[in-house]
C-alpha cells in the first residue's frame, strides 16, 4: 500500500488563527513523557505532540503520512517500507533518517510493555538515509497501526542510544529532544507538561498554537471548575456521568465522544484463575449471572456508559455479535454455586472472596466493586471491597497476582495483536500489570491468537477472533461489564478538536484557538 500527500484541514484555511496558548487540563500525572517506552494515555498525550510517528490515522481507520510520505507493505506481508520525508528534524536541529526510524523501531519492541505490537519485527534495514525497511519473521497485519503517534514516537538514535537503560533515561523528561510539533519547555512532575511550537516541524505551517499547556490534577472537580472558568481550554477523557450531565448543560463547553476508536477502553472484572474457587469456571459464571450490567450502567454510570460483553469491544471491526452473555439470573447462579459443591451455610454464606480496584476513578471502578458486595451476598458470597493507597499500590498488587478480583480497565489499542492478545496468551502470564494477570491458560486459544496475529486477510482474521471470542467468554477469566466513555470536552474556542480513531493521543498540529 503507498499513499500520497498528508490530508488534514478540517477547517477551511481562513477560518484558523494561528497563535496562542491551549491549556488542557488533565488527572493523568505521566511518569515520564516517552511513548516509546511506557504506554498509557497519562504519557501518550504529551508524547504525541514532542514526537513524530511513521504514520498518522484518519478518523476511518485510514493510515494517513506523517514522518513517512509513503509506505508500501510487501506482497508476503513480511516487510514495510518507510519513504521519509527529507525535511524532518527533530528539536535540537539534527535530521531525522532512517537510522533513527530503525533505532526507535528496535529500542520500542525491547521496552515498550506491549510485547506483541512489534514481536515478529526481526531487523529494520536502512539502504539509505531516508528509506526504512521493517522486516518481520512472519506476516504481521498490526504493523500499520503500530506506526501510531502513541505507539511509535521517532527518538533520536543520538541522544537515546547512548547505552542508558531506555525506560530510565534521564532524557525522557527534562531534556527531551523530540521530532513532533512541539518541544519541551518544562516538565514538573505530578504538576505540569508546557510544551512550545517547534518552528522547525516538517509540516508547513504547522502547528497552529504557541504553546500547550498540560495541567495535571488528581481532584476531578478542580478541572471541571478550570473549564467552566475558563482556565482551561480542553478537558481529554472525561467520563464521569454527573461532571458530563453538567459540563453538557454549559453554552461555553463542547462535549465530544468521536475520537476514542482505537483505544477501546473496556471496564471489566478478572478473576485470578490460579486460585480456589476462581480456578472453577461455574464459580465464575455463577458471579456473571448474579451481576446486572444493565444496572450498573445505567444507574451507577448515569446511562452515559454501555454494556459490553467480550474480549473484543463492540466499535472494533473484529468484534463477533455472538459471544456468550451472561443476563441477570439469581436463581441460577445459586445452583452453579450449589453444583460446583459450595453450599449456604446456616448463614447463607458459601464462601469469601475479596475484591480490588484501580483508585481515583470511583464510577468506573469504587462503585462497581461496592456494588458487587452488596449484589454477591444475595447468592451466599461475601466480598471484601479492598482499598489500594494509589494506583502504583494496585498496580504492585495485580501484578504480583495477589488478588482474588479485581475491577479493571484496559485498552484494545486499535488491533487486537496490540492490546487484547496480551490478557489471554498462556505466554503473557507475567508479574506485570496488564499482561496475564488472570493465569488464565488455554492451548486453543493460545493458537488462535498466534494464528490471527499472522493473517493479513481480514474476512479469515475475523474468523479466528470469532472462534477465540466464544471460548473466552465461555470460560470466562473475565467478566466484561462496559465500554469505558470517553469524551473531549472543550471551550468552544477550540477549533479543529482531535477526533480521529485516536483522538487526543495523537498529534494537535492543527488545533487552533478562535
Amino acid at each position: 500500500m503507498a499513499c500520497g500527500s498528508l490530508l488534514s484541514l478540517p477547517a477551511f484555511a481562513q477560518d484558523i488563527k494561528k497563535g496562542g496558548t491551549l491549556v488542557i487540563g488533565s488527572t493523568q500525572a505521566p511518569r515520564h513523557l516517552n511513548g516509546g517506552v511506557q504506554s498509557g494515555i497519562a504519557t501518550a498525550v504529551p508524547s504525541t505532540q514532542l514526537f513524530a510517528s511513521p504514520l498518522r490515522f484518519d478518523d476511518q481507520w485510514k493510515p494517513q503520512p506523517y514522518l513517512a510520505e509513503s509506505w508500501k507493505m510487501a506482497e508476503d506481508g513480511k516487510s514495510l517500507t518507510l519513504n521519509l520525508r527529507k525535511n524532518a528534524l527533530f528539536h535540537d536541529g539534527k535530521p531525522i533518517t532512517s537510522e533513527d526510524v530503525a533505532f526507535s523501531i528496535m529500542a520500542i519492541k525491547a521496552n515498550h510493555p506491549f510485547s506483541t505490537m512489534l514481536a515478529p519485527v526481526e531487523k529494520v534495514d536502512t539502504p539509505d538515509a531516508h528509506t526504512a525497511i521493517i522486516r518481520m519473521a512472519v506476516p504481521h497485519p498490526a504493523i500499520i497501526l503500530a506506526m501510531s503517534p502513541a505507539l511509535a514516537p521517532i527518538m533520536p538514535k543520538h541522544v537515546y542510544g547512548d547505552g542508558t537503560d531506555l525506560k530510565n533515561h534521564p532524557r525522557n523528561g527534562a531534556g527531551l529532544v523530540g521530532s513532533g510539533p512541539y518541544k519541551l519547555a518544562e516538565f514538573r512532575p505530578g504538576q505540569r507538561v508546557v510544551m512550545e511550537k517547534f518552528d522547525k516541524y516538517f509540516l508547513a505551517g504547522k502547528p497552529y498554537l504557541d504553546k500547550i499547556i498540560l495541567n495535571l490534577s488528581p481532584d476531578t472537580q478542580n478541572l471541571v471548575l478550570g473549564m467552566e472558568r475558563g482556565d482551561l481550554h480542553m478537558l481529554t477523557f472525561a467520563s464521569g456521568s454527573v461532571d458530563m450531565k453538567r459540563m453538557k448543560a454549559n453554552p461555553r463547553l463542547n462535549v465530544e465522544s468521536k475520537g476514542y476508536e482505537g483505544v477501546g477502553a473496556i471496564n471489566w472484572l478478572a478473576f485470578n484463575t490460579t486460585r480456589k474457587p476462581l480456578n472453577d469456571v461455574n464459580v465464575r459464571k455463577a458471579i456473571a449471572y448474579a451481576v446486572d450490567k444493565n444496572f450498573i450502567t445505567k444507574a451507577l454510570m448515569g446511562g452515559f456508559a454501555t454494556v459490553e460483553d467480550g474480549p473484543i469491544i463492540s466499535s472494533s471491526p473484529f468484534a463477533a455479535p455472538d459471544v456468550v452473555k451472561y443476563p441477570l439470573d439469581l436463581k441460577k447462579s445459586a445452583q452453579l454455586l450449589d453444583t460446583a459443591g459450595f453450599k449456604a451455610g446456616a448463614d447463607g454464606e458459601r464462601f469469601k472472596l475479596t475484591v480490588d480496584y484501580i483508585p481515583g476513578g470511583d464510577e468506573q471502578q469504587k462503585n462497581v466493586a461496592e456494588y458487587l458486595r452488596s449484589q454477591l451476598k444475595k447468592v451466599g458470597i461475601a466480598v471484601e471491597v479492598r482499598a489500594s493507597a494509589d494506583f502504583p499500590a494496585w498496580a504492585k498488587r495485580i501484578a504480583a497476582h495477589d488478588f482474588d478480583m479485581t475491577m479493571d480497565s484496559v485498552y484494545n489499542w486499535a488491533d487486537p495483536v496490540i492490546g487484547v492478545h496480551r490478557t489471554y496468551l498462556s505466554t503473557n502470564i507475567k508479574p506485570i500489570v496488564w499482561t496475564n494477570t488472570q493465569g488464565y491458560s488455554n492451548p486453543k486459544v493460545d493458537e488462535l491468537l498466534n494464528e490471527a496475529g499472522k493473517i493479513t486477510d481480514t474476512t479469515k482474521r475475523k474468523a479466528y477472533y470469532a472462534s477465540f471470542q466464544k471460548i473466552v467468554t465461555d470460560e470466562l477469566p473475565i467478566l466484561f461489564i462496559n465500554k469505558i466513555p470517553m469524551n473531549t470536552v472543550t471551550s468552544k474556542r477550540v477549533g479543529n478538536v482531535p477526533t480521529t480513531i485516536w483522538g487526543p493521543i495523537s498529534p494537535m498540529d492543527d488545533v487552533f484557538l478562535k
